[in-house]
């Protein structure tokens, strides 16, 4: 089989696509036939040794991918040869065949094309337990979204109007602005001719955000952190900025507000049961057309490379796939 490579840290430049060996279900394990892999932020550190996880050389990139099982392990009796599935990887799913443990394995609804399951597991996965288990989000409180035309971004617009909130969406571009208003958003702020607090207060008559949405960290945290509303919860997603703030925690007190950590993987493996309630939601939810993944960029798995390059310079709106097959 064809898989893109990663043979030495490095830059996306550097990544390879050669013939390897089809790989073997163990017994707790399935053989994905990846039709579509997502691309997300962490193929941007996996590749260059900055990610929590390093995968023995050589490896391929790609935490997430949809496509039909090929083979099943002795041990696994919810999954059949045929299914059409997603699955979460961690890494190799930028190859035609990955083998994954059954457990992060889901089937996808009729109705959800390979391309839009694989720009969904991670994204709205993570954004769903963002603003249920961890924000406790209500009808009528206001979100703010930051960095709300990425993939997560997106994900937490929808979901957010989807749980009756107002939802105000944070970009950094008119055109980025108009793909959150798209999928949903009721206020919009640019926040590189404005400034972020100030908008934040003025679109909530002072009061600030009941739940803050951030993916992106940096500045734009520092900044974040200053629009909170009274009991107001901030939502550590990610630091796509690449800085990795840090907070005067007098601020929390003043406010009665939580800072809440965001770790959708460790979520999803310590309560499987949430997180299948989590997804049986939002595939209603996609059924209902209230979810509409934005996948605004397919590669060729020869040019997988290219579309990491794209995300790590952040350039892309929504979701970019890789189609395998």
């Amino acid at each position: 089989m064809k898989a893109l490579l990663c043979k030495a840290f490095g830059p996306a430049e550097t990544l390879v696509l050669e013939d390897i060996a089809s790989p073997e279900a163990k017994k707790n394990e399935i053989v994905l036939d990846v039709h579509a892999a997502g691309v997300n932020f962490p193929d941007t550190l996996i590749i260059e040794g900055k990610y929590q996880f390093k995968p023995p050389f050589p490896f391929s990139p790609g935490g997430e991918a949809a496509g039909i099982i090929s083979a099943v392990g002795e041990k696994i009796s919810h999954l059949k040869v045929g299914d059409r599935v997603m699955a979460l990887t961690g890494w190799g799913s930028f190859a035609e065949q990955v083998a994954v443990p059954g457990y992060n394995v889901m089937q996808i609804p009729k109705s959800m094309d390979f391309a839009s399951a694989a720009a969904f597991g991670m994204t709205y996965g993570t954004s769903m337990h963002a603003l249920k288990q961890r924000a406790n989000l209500q009808a009528g409180e206001t979100l703010l979204v930051l960095g709300a035309s990425g993939g997560v971004g997106l994900a937490a617009v929808e979901i957010g109007k989807a749980m009756g909130a107002k939802v105000i969406a944070a970009a950094s571009s008119a055109e980025k602005l108009e793909v959150a208003k798209a999928a949903g958003a009721d206020e919009l702020i640019n926040y590189t001719e404005t400034n972020l607090k100030e908008e934040v207060k003025r679109l909530t008559g002072g009061l600030g955000a009941d739940v803050i949405y951030d993916p992106v960290g940096g500045d734009l945290f520092d900044l974040a952190a200053r629009s909170i509303a009274w009991n107001g919860r901030l939502l550590v997603v990610g630091f796509a900025s690449g800085r990795i703030p840090e907070l005067p925690v007098n601020l929390m007190l003043l406010k009665g507000a939580a800072v809440i950590g965001v770790f959708w993987g460790s979520f999803a493996q310590r309560q499987p049961q949430d997180n299948a309630a989590n997804f049986q939601q939002l595939f209603a939810w996609h059924a209902e057309g209230k979810l509409k993944p934005l996948v605004s960029e397919s590669y060729p798995l020869e040019k997988a490379g290219d579309a990491i390059n794209r995300l790590g310079q952040r350039q892309a709106v929504g979701k970019v796939v890789v189609q395998v097959r």
